[in-house]
């Protein structure tokens, strides 16, 4: 189970897909300035954009996460270098597929009656 102040970053461009949780770690400290052992989510997101892998350490050993997208394509912010902080919310609709900038409701009741 994650704890609730565990925050989320995603990192901006592309990252090789290859790398593991020693790689990815290595990339959070040195890449983005970061303690990868802090307690906080890192999303990481492949050149073709169907893949991401999130990498968490919660104080006794790393855990990593892929996902890939069976159709279309994660949305990612658009600047090349560094990270940006996301919501549980957000990293949600992000994991389902959803542009997690903008959500849109399908439906909403039109009365209470």
């Amino acid at each position: 189970m994650i704890p609730s102040d565990a925050r989320v970053w995603i990192a901006m461009g592309h990252t090789d897909m290859r790398k593991g949780m020693q790689g990815l770690a290595l990339l959070v400290q040195q890449g983005l300035g970061r303690d990868p052992h802090g307690g906080d989510l890192y999303v990481f997101r492949g050149r073709a954009g169907s893949l991401v892998k999130i990498i968490w350490h919660d104080g006794i050993g790393a855990s990593l996460y892929a996902k890939r997208i069976e159709r279309g394509r994660f949305i990612w912010p658009s600047a090349k270098d560094g990270v940006v902080s996301l919501t549980r919310s957000q990293l949600a609709c992000l994991l389902d597929g959803i542009d997690w900038r903008n959500p849109q409701y399908s439906w909403r009741p039109a009365s209470a009656g």
